[in-house]
């Protein structure tokens, strides 16, 4: 693996990272293919998209169809028709996804399957194992996740030192570092203090930067306030090795990716482009981002999704028919809409990098943000001080909030959250991370 940076702006990175399978262009986004397939897309689709590198569940993937087939397969690029780059997650999030199908230990984490009931000890040794059979070009290490709005410190003590340990076991029992990349997963919950739990988790990392070619920042877009999630986002770029990778998990909102970037983000992955399309709502360079496309507004709307997009829905579907489409449940719609989705971030975050090299990114996030909040006269405060803190005061100085209240979750981030953590939170903050088999067993049983 290499990285090679064409140029920054600010803290701003437009760089190629060179894996086993081809060049990847960042900043990039990653569509999840949590089993090798983004829903209702094929691989030449993805291709046609300008998609470099997707992403898969090491969890998922172990369960169906399993490591050894897919060993025997040669990998999941062979089985999924996929000859560019592929992401696994290490099963790690499921300890938050899956919490009350779960048990968390120092050897590992059992799952009970939501399929059939049956249980599943996933270690940092066999999560290598799994991933090394998938042949993923980058290969993320099991760490020990907590929900981010939960309030148990000492769980989070806890995850963070374990975190480490797992690191070790999992360099150890990586076994084909000539063609698979390992990267590290920062944990410590929210905390950013002076020598607290992020930084502590940072610095042993680093200790072991010999043998991990990049790094993800992990814990977040489960819900935590957006004045939390850029000061963890912040302080994890801010303190990353220049020269290797940095991947922001689970973060998928367009808005989130302008800032993330300027905080010099460089990888991105979210169900969020793909989940909603299969609700029939699109991506648009619009006011709120949003276009709603089973609202009877667009029955009589003979325009396309988005003017100028050259995927197959905008130019050849009015939003008017992809509207009736929706009403009958024909499933080419969210197909469609799907398609277009995953064509808007990839232009997204093209248009980053080309404005980066040009030097003109500040101008770029000056022209998005006014169009992204057409009709407000003030930015959310998260977003002037990320901006802020990235270099870019300029950009927001006559956009400033006028009361100085810490603001609520906002901007999307609770659909992320609701997509993917909304049955999980009261557990965490609970402290609930050991739930009984016989618990389990009767959340199977009304599966």
């Amino acid at each position: 693996m290499s990285l090679k940076i064409q140029k920054m702006q600010g803290r701003a990175r437009a760089t190629t990272l060179t894996l086993h399978h081809g060049p990847v262009r960042t900043p990039v986004f990653m569509p999840v293919g949590t089993q090798g397939t983004v829903k209702g897309l094929t691989a030449s689709q993805l291709k046609q998209l300008d998609c470099e590198i997707i992403l898969g569940n090491t969890y998922h993937l172990a369960l169906r169809p399993g490591a050894d087939i897919l060993d025997e397969l040669g990998g999941l690029h062979k089985l999924a028709g996929w000859d560019r780059n592929i992401l696994t997650d290490s099963g790690g999030f499921q300890m938050v996804s899956l919490l009350a199908l779960a048990d968390i230990t120092e050897e590992g984490v059992t799952f009970q399957s939501p399929v059939d009931g049956t249980t599943m000890l996933l270690t940092p040794e066999e999560s290598m194992r799994v991933q090394n059979c998938i042949g993923s070009d980058i290969m993320m290490v099991l760490d020990d996740v907590v929900s981010s709005v939960s309030t148990d410190t000492e769980r989070f003590k806890e995850a963070t030192a374990r975190t480490i340990r797992w690191l070790d076991r999992c360099i150890k029992a990586h076994k084909k570092k000539d063609t698979q990349c390992l990267f590290a997963i920062t944990q410590g919950g929210l905390d950013v203090t002076p020598n607290g739990l992020r930084d502590q988790c940072l610095d042993m990392m680093l200790k072991r930067d010999k043998d991990l070619p990049g790094y993800a920042i992990g814990g977040l877009a489960g819900g935590e306030s957006k004045d939390a999630f850029w000061k963890v986002v912040a302080h994890g770029t801010k303190r990353l090795p220049s020269n290797k990778p940095r991947y922001l998990m689970g973060v998928g909102y367009p808005l989130d990716l302008v800032v993330c970037t300027s905080l010099g983000v460089d990888m991105y992955d979210c169900v969020y482009p793909t989940r909603t399309a299969r609700f029939g709502t699109a991506l648009v360079p619009e006011e709120t981002g949003l276009l709603k496309l089973k609202q009877s507004l667009c029955a009589k709307d003979h325009r396309p999704i988005e003017a100028n997009c050259p995927c197959e829905a905008c130019q050849n579907y009015t939003r008017a028919r992809i509207h009736y489409m929706l009403k009958s449940s024909n499933s080419i719609a969210t197909r469609l809409i799907t398609m277009h989705n995953i064509s808007y971030m990839m232009r997204l975050v093209r248009t980053m990098r080309s404005e980066i090299i040009n030097g003109t990114f500040d101008k770029f996030v000056d022209k998005f943000l006014k169009h992204f909040f057409k009709s407000k006269t003030s930015y959310p405060k998260w977003v002037c001080e990320a901006l802020t803190e990235a270099g870019l005061g300029e950009v927001v100085k006559d956009f400033l909030p006028k009361d100085n209240n810490n603001e609520k979750n906002d901007d999307n981030n609770g659909n992320v959250k609701n997509m993917k953590r909304n049955n999980t939170n009261n557990n965490a903050n609970n402290g609930e991370q050991k739930k009984t088999t016989k618990k389990r067993k009767k959340i199977v049983e009304k599966m």
